[in-house]
């Protein structure tokens, strides 16, 4: 008897019954989640400056509460990190989630206990529909990567963290204990020894599903196991870590580092017929090849969309052909959608957990753009999209640009295409233009370079930035140090960036020195066309032809 599907089953039947009658009656349904939120939060402080008890509908709504990004709401959240009860939402917040913000100031995500249980039901529908078009997905152990839940408090005590963790701890206890991989290994200090003892406690059993966001962090481990294989098939053999005395994340406390450290060598276990398997494998493939030590694989779970697209197209070789679902459309301010196939960006927008509005991609910039809601939207089009939720943020500016790609009965299935204005991302670290701004100009200060122009250009397919420089010629060439300087700063400014460069996931970025006048031909360009960047999806030929030469340096 498999406990997990029946607890599966069991525990989402009526959040199941609950998508699919929201899927089939998009209007109706959001128009009771929007009245239920604003009903509940009406006596809030953001309620009662925004006139929640007299919006009708909408488009009172609307025109009740200005759309806007996180700083228009860093004010509210001060206010709860300061202690205040009920500023944005009824319910007392618990936790805060982290991203990083437009500037250096990172982002505090509110978090109530009521809509961290509304996600968590969320993800365990995704799991229910995997399940369901994967029968056996569950049969073997589950490998997930998560972010540690705590990763410090505020003044007054409250955590934050990633959500990746908090939506673990709130997994039905027979899910969990399927997991192939102990909690406190995402506590552990160190990237390289995180994926390394990922590696050591998943390729020790036969796992048939993995789930992470980012692809990117799929390609790390196969590369983790193929540069360990010696290490992990002797620990397995063993029954050692293989990784000498780890330290773990500086934000806990002894009692805490002992319970993590506890934790992880009560889940070792020796096993030498294992350890045959994978020198099998090794001495099949060259090295430990993941899809050949889990014959079993189901299902990976990873992001399709975007540019993780790109990156999840390299995991065909290193995890088989196990078939690909992707996660949603997941944010550090909530999930939004739920896919119901796979090798797919496309999801069905959750719309009984969100109030939904949508602007077209081209009228952003309007002064007051149309708004669509969920019900109005056209296969095809392309629209930011903008989430009320019960975590007090209403009518926010995600800056997500996402596409429609068909229905699901008549609910819209939604793909993340990119970030939007003034912002590029290739792995998560959503780097704005004002921080690579503020980046340089410290760079150029410590190097004494005056940079006259720039323009930063993705490089997804290596996971690194370029950076285009034009320097006034009265001061010193920008060199390695510049770059240097840059990525260090940067890394101060956006912790996300921090994180990706830590764990290896992002390059560093490789610069490239114009000529002179680059800056103002491609102004001209630009002008004509009727925009003019500081980031770029790509290059341009004006660019191509202008380069002078380019500066890399390995890590």
């Amino acid at each position: 008897m498999k406990l997990v599907p029946i607890t599966l089953r069991l525990r989402e039947s009526r959040q199941d019954t609950r998508f699919e009658a929201a899927a089939r009656d998009p209007e109706r349904a959001q128009a009771a989640v929007l009245r239920a939120l604003l009903g509940r939060n009406a006596e809030t402080a953001f309620g009662r400056d925004h006139g929640f008890g007299r919006i009708a509908g909408p488009g009172d709504y609307r025109r009740a509460v200005p759309m806007r990004d996180y700083e228009g709401f860093r004010p509210y959240v001060r206010r709860v990190m300061a202690g205040e009860r009920g500023v944005l939402t009824r319910a007392p917040v618990t936790m805060f989630t982290t991203t990083s913000g437009s500037a250096g100031e990172p982002k505090f995500i509110p978090v109530t206990d009521d809509w961290r249980e509304e996600q968590a039901k969320l993800t365990r529908l995704w799991m229910l529909r995997a399940m369901r078009d994967h029968p056996g997905c569950y049969d073997r152990k589950t490998l997930v990567v998560v972010s540690p839940a705590v990763e410090g408090r505020t003044k007054h005590g409250v955590p934050y963290g990633a959500m990746s963790g908090g939506m673990v701890q709130r997994i039905p206890w027979i899910v969990r204990r399927n997991y192939a991989i102990p909690y406190a290994v995402c506590l552990l200090k160190d990237y390289e020894a995180r994926y390394a003892a990922t590696m050591r406690f998943g390729l020790a059993a036969s796992v048939s599903l993995v789930g992470t966001p980012n692809p990117s962090s799929l390609l790390r481990l196969a590369e983790t196991a193929r540069r360990r294989t010696e290490e992990i098939i002797r620990g397995v053999r063993d029954g050692t870590l293989g990784i000498p005395d780890p330290e773990f994340a500086d934000h806990l406390s002894p009692v805490e580092r002992a319970r993590a450290r506890a934790e992880l060598h009560a889940a070792l276990r020796k096993d030498p017929e294992r350890a045959r398997q994978l020198e099998a494998v090794a001495k099949a493939h060259g090295s430990l090849l993941p899809g050949a030590c889990w014959p079993d694989l189901r299902l990976v779970g990873c992001w399709l969309g975007g540019s993780a697209g790109v990156q999840a197209k390299g995991l065909a070789g290193l995890f088989g052909d196990a078939p690909r679902r992707d996660l949603g459309l997941i944010a550090s301010e909530g999930r939004m959608t739920i896919p119901v196939e796979d090798e797919t960006a496309a999801g069905c927008l959750a719309l009984h957990g969100c109030f939904y509005e949508f602007i077209e991609e081209e009228r952003i910039e309007d002064a007051s753009p149309p708004v669509r809601l969920a019900h109005e939207l056209v296969d095809g089009r392309r629209y930011y999209i903008v989430p009320s939720g019960g975590n007090g943020l209403y009518r926010y500016d995600l800056n997500d640009v996402v596409e429609v790609r068909g229905f699901y009965h008549r609910a819209p299935k939604v793909a993340f295409v990119r970030k939007g204005r003034d912002m590029v991302n290739i792995t998560g670290e959503k780097l704005h233009v004002n921080q690579i701004q503020s980046a340089l100009q410290e760079a150029g200060a410590a190097c004494h370079v005056d940079v006259w122009q720039f323009r930063t250009i993705p490089d997804v397919a290596a996971s690194r930035y370029d950076l285009l420089v034009e320097a006034r010629e009265t001061h010193p060439a920008p060199d390695e140090r510049l770059i240097e300087a840059f990525d260090v700063a940067l890394r101060r400014i956006n912790p996300e960036y921090a994180q990706k460069r830590a764990s290896a996931r992002l390059g560093r970025p490789r610069l490239f020195v114009m000529r002179s006048g680059w800056s103002e031909s491609l102004c001209r360009a630009e002008f004509a066309c009727g925009k003019r960047r500081a980031l770029a999806d790509a290059w341009d030929e004006t660019s191509r032809r202008a380069v002078v030469r380019s500066v890399e340096e390995a890590d």
